[in-house]
């Protein structure tokens, strides 16, 4: 769909930065985007390769996505921006777009197909949202999400006139305001500060070989003292979301956000919402009428008032746990497996192949499972569905960059706790290594005590803010066997961040030992239980040998 914008790009929202373009910029980017001075904006009127092109390097970028297409995109003649501009230039307005926006109304409207929301998407950015916000964007499965990375980028820079990090609307004019800001500086000039001693430290301890070309060696010292310094970032720290999504994963997601406590949700799904509507106003009619999406707003609302006044009546305190702890299986899991591999082969019903199943030799069934998973290449040749027959449920408490890696992965079911001091948190050995204890000590003992205060006066949910990353939360994951392949062979290689290593490694044992589903777990051959003490060099290499044969 064409996008023409017939009005000036709205005002940027109080809080946010605007950036600063030129005329002719701001002239380009109004083709290309739907608008040029707020945070949340459309892409538009390019070939779908550009579009996710720009959002994939949110993962490794400072930089806005509109300033990486005026830097990276539209001057380059392979992009073939400037053709599409200039045939945009001379083109009248879209054809049919009338009578498609009537048509899709009427089958959605009268038949109440919501199958036909699924067939329209568009590309959002999403820009300077809170690192509790950028959890609420990316909870639903049914849409496409790049985030911009804390291993890849130093956080050490202002962005206008303030470090990157959100000041909730709660906090605006009370007694906590400027303390809450200053705390933050205080953090941010720390992070700025540790990353001057961090880098030459790793330098130092791996300098480069003369086979590493600069930039690979350089990325890997930088991602390591990223690895180790991200625990100071505040979950206020700001990122940047490219989502790709349809009308029906938009509608779901803004109604959940018109539900959340918290303002910055609120305020975000608004703003989302005018710049949809520019792109896709046909599927997003219902999200804000008063008897179907707003209704269904104030039913979320509910849900989760009642069950915080229910939890809150409980009265016991937690229990030690394991950071991973397997709480729930099928001891039959191997089994059941075993018989949903012969399902498609076979014309008997579901029942009857599984107790014909069980009257086999354990050797059978084992062959049976080795059948299914076949000879595996790589990570990337996954069994079937047969995988998807047994699951496992694992509590887990880990700091909350970790949890930020998990939470990524869409198939399997998550939830969270509210993010507090409350479980403490972790220190990373290079720490101690470059004399930093103290002040590493000092950021998390004052952000605890500033938590407090937030949450004695504007509860819980705001309080959250304040909390750096070291800190721990608790949350469970359940996933069947077939996504357990994907995560923990994904997550335990070698260039992974050693934190979520560590927790696919214990998942994935546990799978083995505490389940006893020791087939499916020797079937996860690809997970990596080695150490490393320069994880991305090898990766770094590999792409390096890649760019060079690409020339």
């Amino acid at each position: 769909m064409s996008f023409s914008p017939s009005t000036p790009s709205e005002p940027a929202p109080p809080g946010y930065h605007v950036e600063t373009f030129t005329e002719d910029e701001r002239a380009l980017l109004s083709r290309f985007f739907t608008n040029v001075d707020g945070p949340v904006f459309g892409i538009v009127n390019l070939p779908e390769v550009v579009k996710g092109a720009l959002f994939a390097r949110y993962s490794r970028s400072s930089r806005s996505v509109r300033r990486l297409f005026l830097d990276e995109f539209a001057g380059n003649p392979d992009a073939g921006v400037g053709a599409i501009a200039r045939q945009l230039a001379a083109s009248g307005p879209v054809v049919g777009l009338q009578q498609a926006r009537g048509l899709y109304d009427r089958v959605f409207n009268q038949f109440g197909d919501d199958s036909v929301a699924q067939l329209g998407g568009a590309h959002l950015a999403c820009e300077q949202a809170s690192n509790i916000l950028t959890k609420v964007l990316e909870w639903g499965r049914l849409a496409s999400y790049l985030e911009q990375s804390t291993r890849y980028i130093f956080y050490d820079k202002k962005l206008g006139n303030r470090y990157r990090y959100h000041v909730p609307p709660e906090l605006e004019g009370s007694p906590l305001d400027a303390e809450y800001r200053t705390t933050m500086d205080f953090v941010f000039e720390t992070y700025a500060s540790l990353i001057g001693r961090a880098v030459p430290f790793y330098e130092g301890l791996y300098p480069k070989q003369d086979s590493d070309a600069p930039g690979v060696w350089r990325s890997t010292i930088r991602a390591k003292a990223c690895d180790d310094l991200r625990g100071l970032l505040p979950a206020a720290t700001t990122s940047n979301v490219g989502i790709f999504g349809s009308g029906q994963a938009y509608e779901m997601l803004l109604m959940r956000m018109r539900a959340h406590p918290l303002s910055e949700v609120r305020a975000y799904s608004d703003l989302m919402l005018t710049e949809l509507r520019k792109m896709i106003p046909s599927f997003l009619t219902r999200v804000d009428l008063p008897d179907r999406g707003k209704a269904w707003s104030d039913y979320l609302a509910s849900v989760a008032s009642d069950l915080e006044e229910k939890a809150s009546g409980i009265g016991q305190e937690p229990g030690e746990r394991p950071e991973v702890m397997l709480v729930d299986w099928d001891p039959e899991g191997e089994t059941k497996v075993a018989a949903a591999a012969l399902y498609a082969a076979s014309d008997l019903p579901d029942d009857q192949l599984l107790n014909y199943v069980r009257s086999l030799p354990v050797e059978e069934r084992v062959a049976l499972i080795h059948a299914a998973v076949g000879s595996r290449r790589n990570r990337r040749h996954k069994p079937g569905r047969a995988m998807e027959r047994t699951s496992y449920r694992f509590d887990i408490l880990s700091d909350y960059g970790i949890f930020r890696d998990l939470q990524r992965h869409r198939m399997l079911t998550i939830e969270w706790q509210r993010l507090s001091p409350e479980h403490g948190y972790i220190t990373p050995p290079a720490i101690d290594d470059i004399g930093a204890a103290a002040i590493w000590a000092e950021v998390m003992e004052r952000t605890a005590s500033l938590a407090e205060r937030i949450a004695a006066e504007h509860g819980g949910a705001v309080s959250q803010y304040a909390i750096p990353f070291a800190y721990r939360v608790r949350y469970y994951i359940q996933m069947n066997a077939r996504e357990a392949f994907h995560l923990l062979e994904l997550r335990s290689q070698p260039s992974g961040h050693p934190g979520y290593r560590r927790v696919a490694q214990q998942m994935h044992d546990q799978i083995r030992t505490v389940a006893g589903h020791t087939v499916i777990a020797d079937a996860m051959r690809f997970v990596d239980h080695d150490d490393y003490a320069l994880a991305r060099l090898g990766e770094e290499r590999r792409l390096a040998a890649r760019r060079a044969r690409q020339q």
